[in-house]
């Protein structure tokens, strides 16, 4: 099983996160990309989709939101997000396991995930849920991340690795 995961960073903070999501799940073929570089079409050898990005304004980015945080200093603005790319993926055609994951600043807590909302664009296109949106916690608008929050996210790459192999 060749496993996928895609994610959006502004600040760097999910990018290290999906590649400790990827370290974690340890199947012999992950890859990690941006949503930028994600194609349209997964390829056949795909089996497992991983799929991250912050919250921004209650839900996935949008251009609207990414311009914000560039006037916060946002330096790594991509052109497109997960919301831009989930929009372009074609439905697989067959099973696919998914999971998502998030970046929430911790303080103040505030309502809505991108994970939540990427999971329900994922199921709607005919992929599969194998666990609940996953919610990781950052430091103000730019990170970093919160203290344990790399750990925890490999620790649950092991737990969708071991939850995906054959049994």
């Amino acid at each position: 099983m060749h496993a996928l995961v895609v994610f959006e960073t502004l600040w760097g903070n999910t990018e290290q996160l999906a590649r400790e999501i990827a370290e974690g799940i340890g199947v012999e073929s992950t890859e990690v990309m941006d949503a930028v570089s994600a194609p349209a079409a997964l390829e056949p050898d795909v089996g497992f989709l991983v799929v991250g990005g912050p919250t921004h304004a209650f839900s996935m980015s949008s251009q609207r939101t990414r311009e914000s945080a560039k006037q916060q200093g946002a330096v790594n603005i991509p052109i497109r997000g997960i919301r831009e790319w989930l929009a372009s993926l074609s439905s697989p055609g067959r099973d696919i396991a998914v999971a998502t994951f998030d970046t929430r600043i911790t303080s103040p807590r505030l309502p809505g995930s991108a994970a939540k909302k990427a999971m329900k664009r994922l199921v709607a296109r005919g992929f599969r849920p194998v666990a609940r949106p996953e919610t990781f916690g950052v430091h103000g608008y730019s990170g970093p991340l919160a203290d344990g929050e790399l750990e925890r996210a490999r620790r649950w790459g092991e737990q969708l690795g071991a939850d995906m192999a054959p049994r």
